[in-house]
């Protein structure tokens, strides 16, 4: 089998460690001969809406997602002091319209019910809201990884065990990767062993953190940025040259020994559909009492706020700015 779909992709919207754009990852998606794509950013869906646009324009198939953090243990938990143990990775993609639905909302509850240096779900939440959505791994960054990486196969297994059950065994893989990290390397025969015990898939990705290979000293100052380092200084985060939008001839060659991975990323992205419709507005309906028309509550509402805020202090200013705003 030939061909490749890249399902862990980080575009500007990854703020300050995503450093391509959606339109150019299309664009060259579509130049490197690839029919879908997908879109994982870090906690937020902010630029879901125009990947999809700009997808479709360009013929390549939308796959919409997110790279969640995920609580170790509940999401109101805030005991854990750092942001390295308060959250892990968790890879997720939209299947349908009713996954989409449901990413949605794990993304706004995160910020509503779990936000503790970012914006976290737990196994509740997917437990409450995995229909029409499809699980992986993620990257070293993952608690499953996490566990490898700290030596403990069984604890990485369970974990693992414990996304099988919510998500079921064709909508759970177990994600490897192969761009010369040597922690990475080491752990990815586990992983297999994993995905081989547990009877579930492997699927290859590349973590895209940049368009092309020359664009790493731009995504490297980014990276100070986010960590208020300087290049100068040396202690940068230290990431793979290769994490770049390689294509699918690059992949099968860097994930030759996991041909399955590779043969998976084609299934995924045939499984996955999601439909935006335009043509609708979905703005909240709010229910107003006792008959008032939606302006006459606002107005009274607006004039409430004004009492409070301003007291016996309301100048014809602060009335004409209400008003103006009220008939905007």
């Amino acid at each position: 089998m030939d061909g490749f779909v890249h399902l862990h992709v980080h575009s500007h919207y990854s703020l300050l460690d995503g450093a391509a754009r959606a339109e150019s990852l299309v664009a060259k998606a579509a130049k490197t001969g690839m029919e879908s794509l997908g879109l994982t950013d870090h906690g937020n869906l902010f630029g879901a809406v125009g990947f999809h646009s700009a997808a479709k324009q360009t013929g390549i198939r939308p796959i919409l997602g997110i790279e969640a953090y995920i609580s170790p243990t509940r999401r109101d938990d805030r005991s854990m002091g750092n942001p390295q143990t308060a959250s892990y990775h968790l890879l997720l993609l939209a299947e349908n319209d009713v996954g989409w639905d449901n990413l949605k909302r794990l993304s706004s509850r995160s910020y509503l019910e779990g936000f503790y240096y970012r914006p976290r779900i737990d196994r509740e939440l997917l437990s409450e809201l995995h229909e029409g959505l499809i699980c992986t791994t993620a990257c070293l960054g993952g608690e499953v990884p996490a566990a490898l990486l700290a030596g403990n196969y069984s604890k990485a297994k369970r974990l693992a065990g414990e996304y099988l059950d919510i998500f079921g065994k064709d909508h759970f893989f177990i994600e490897v990767q192969n761009q010369g990290l040597d922690d990475q390397t080491r752990i990815n025969r586990d992983l297999v062993k994993i995905a081989k015990e547990l009877g579930v898939g492997l699927v290859g990705t590349n973590d895209v953190h940049f368009l092309d290979a020359d664009d790493k000293p731009s995504h490297e100052v980014l990276t100070c940025i986010s960590t208020q380092t300087t290049l100068a200084g040396g202690n940068t985060l230290d990431y793979s040259p290769q994490l770049y939008l390689k294509s699918p001839g690059e992949m099968r060659e860097a994930m030759k020994e996991f041909p399955s991975a590779c043969d998976n990323t084609l299934k995924i992205a045939e499984m996955c559909d999601v439909r935006m419709d335009f043509s609708k507005k979905y703005l909240p309906v709010f229910q107003v009492p006792d008959g008032r028309s939606a302006d006459e509550y606002l107005a009274e509402l607006a004039e409430k706020g004004l009492q409070w805020r301003f007291g016996d202090g309301i100048t014809d200013d602060h009335r004409g700015r209400m008003n103006h705003e009220l008939e905007t």
